[in-house]
């Protein structure tokens, strides 16, 4: 007779468990700049190591592929055995029995193509292509490249006016960074090799909470050039190009389309994350740095923009994405139905409507959308929904804003496309009728929505508010000469716009909606540009220098979040959601950091102090 036992045929060893999280969290931890035929072969490898012998293309081709990709790697290979490379990895994929195979060969063969150029450089030259390095990965991942251990090391000392003018020296928003800024720069912090990222947008929000940007002093401006540069919008991107064009010692004139001076930083970011208060405290800072003056209520068409670009020796054109995209949808343009946009502009302005006892459904699944239902319930709505034809886990809003909203009380209704809006005989929205859905393949990244069969559901409503994107609003600047493809201006790789000798352009307008943080880069990019256009080559020093590093302290800890306040409390008001860090977290969290700038091998210069 047999015995049977209750034990499992294979059992998890807690030490494998253990080096597989490690694995993860180094392949979690790629540098920028890493060879990615390097990473293939390390990919590869894993495979290998996770074959059960079965059938011959997984348990024997793989070893094989695996040693002809370490050659390539090596700068050992030729042409022919790069066929063989695919020949193998072909084999793998659609001859192996199970995923393990199957889906090493796909990775490999995706590789071949995706790499192509730095696998002929290792063929053809035996090396890497040029430029291929290792690099600090936070400040590689910031598009506007932070120095990002220096201010953290200077908030560790409590120098925070230092820290805040590191900040400054390629990003004049230092305090619109640290409240809505997506962090980027953690995504590939090598500390998550030990335990988790640093919070480096907390860090930063400790050293602005210190030392607000407009009581530290901006470096003193260059002696004046005599040139004139034209901004067009006052968001991120102008404001950015207009800084360090005055700190260069160029004459700045900002012309904006409202009242105040923000952009979607004002007009589309919540107060209750962004408080108007703090983003003044950049704005002045910035319109103290130099010669900068401001023209509100200016809109720019066809003939003003030809005659700036004639009167000065620069213009660049930073207006932004406030146009609301619109939906297909049956009876859309009823009474009740609002773009985000709209509302968010609208509060911008101080205008906060009166919800008291609707039900409101908000159409999205992006940080916009997030923002409408947060917002709503802050005025008074009676039941705030967000309706989206994806799953929760295919936002792409942040995660925490997502979770932020379900405990204010915001109801996620999932896999549901909107078929059309139901009116009562007044023409006033009475629901939103969706269609459910399934999901299906991924494309484009991310599973597709299909047609579920099922019966069409009705959502009661009284405002319907849309956050499915923005637009550019770009007539008067095509009407002007400047090239627009698929409703964006278009630029070079030096944000020069085609056609006119002296404009630039770039943010959302040219790149299509992205982030604060992306809008800021543009604007760095193009006052430098400008700047070598009007045939200058200005340097700027900050002021400060990176504290020496000290020895790292590797003791697994845990990461410090920022906190919010309880929901029921927050969800009444438009006061700032977030919690201070206090001293003893800010002090840990800074501690953590391993100064790659000095220990990596992505190091940088200690001490830098010049603009990059």
């Amino acid at each position: 007779m047999s015995v049977l036992s209750i034990e499992p045929r294979a059992v998890d060893d807690a030490r494998v468990v253990a080096q597989l999280d490690r694995f993860a969290r180094r392949i979690a931890a790629t540098p920028p700049g890493t060879c990615a035929v390097a990473t293939q072969v390390a990919l590869l490898e894993a495979a290998v190591a996770q074959t059960c012998g079965k059938c011959v293309p997984c348990c024997d081709g793989l070893p094989k592929l695996a040693d002809l990709l370490r050659h390539v790697r090596d700068g050992e290979a030729g042409p022919a055995d790069l066929d063989q490379v695919r020949a193998l990895a072909t084999l793998a994929r659609d001859a192996s029995d199970c995923a393990i195979g199957y889906e090493a060969g796909q990775a490999v063969l995706d590789g071949l193509d995706a790499f192509a150029d730095e696998y002929a450089s290792h063929v053809g030259q035996g090396r890497c292509q040029a430029g291929v390095g290792q690099t600090l990965p936070c400040e590689t991942d910031c598009p506007a490249h932070v120095n990002v251990p220096a201010y953290i090391a200077l908030v560790g000392e409590g120098d925070y006016e230092g820290a805040v003018n590191m900040v400054r020296k390629d990003n004049p928003f230092p305090t619109a960074c640290a409240f809505v800024c997506e962090h980027p720069c953690e995504s590939r912090c090598r500390r998550a090799l030990v335990d988790a990222p640093l919070n480096i947008r907390g860090i930063k929000k400790f050293a602005c909470d210190q030392a607000p940007a407009d009581r530290c002093a901006t470096p003193p401006a260059l002696p004046p050039t005599g040139r004139r540069i034209a901004v067009v919008g006052g968001g991120p991107s102008g404001l950015t190009c207009a800084y360090f064009a005055a700190l260069m010692g160029h004459a700045v004139d900002v012309f904006e389309m409202h009242a105040q001076l923000g952009g979607m930083m004002r007009y589309g970011i919540p107060a209750y994350r962004f408080p108007r208060e703090r983003l003044d405290e950049d704005i002045r800072a910035i319109l103290g740095a130099g010669d900068v003056t401001v023209h509100a209520n200016a809109r720019v068409d066809a003939r003003e923009l030809r005659r700036l670009s004639v009167e000065y020796d620069a213009v660049y054109v930073s207006i932004g994405a406030h146009a609301a995209k619109q939906l297909r949808l049956e009876n859309v343009e009823a009474e009740g139905v609002m773009s985000a946009v709209e509302l968010l502009g609208a509060i911008g302005d101080g205008e906060i409507p009166d919800l008291a006892g609707k039900k409101v459904v908000v159409v999205g699944g992006g940080n916009v959308a997030m923002d409408c239902a947060r917002t709503v319930v802050r005025a008074g709505a009676e039941e705030v929904s967000i309706a989206y034809r994806r799953r929760l886990e295919d936002m792409t809003a942040l995660r925490a804003e997502v979770e932020s909203a379900i405990a204010e009380g915001v109801e996620m209704i999932t896999l549901e496309a909107p078929v059309r809006v139901e009116v009562d005989d007044r023409g006033r929205v009475s629901a939103l009728v969706t269609q459910p859905q399934m999901i299906g393949p991924v494309r484009g990244g991310r599973p597709a929505p299909l047609d579920a069969r099922k019966p069409e559901r009705r959502i009661e409503a009284d405002v319907i508010l849309l956050a499915v994107g923005q637009d550019v609003v770009s007539a008067p600047f095509e009407e002007a000469g400047m090239q627009v493809a698929r409703g964006r201006l278009v630029a070079d790789a030096a944000l020069a716009a085609p056609g006119f000798d002296n404009v630039f352009v770039g943010g959302d307008c040219q790149s299509g909606p992205a982030t604060v943080i992306r809008a800021i880069a543009a604007g760095k990019v193009a006052a430098r540009n400008i700047d070598e256009h009007l045939g200058y080559h200005h340097t700027l020093d900050c002021g400060v220098s990176a504290p020496a590093a000290r020895a790292n302290d590797r003791t697994p800890t845990g990461r410090v979040n920022v906190a919010e306040r309880p929901a029921r409390e927050r969800r009444r008001d438009f006061e700032a959601v977030e919690v201070e860090m206090t001293l003893e977290e800010a002090r840990q969290e800074c501690a953590r950091c391993l100064r790659c700038d000095h220990f990596g091998c992505g190091s940088l210069d200690e001490g830098r102090t010049q603009y990059a």
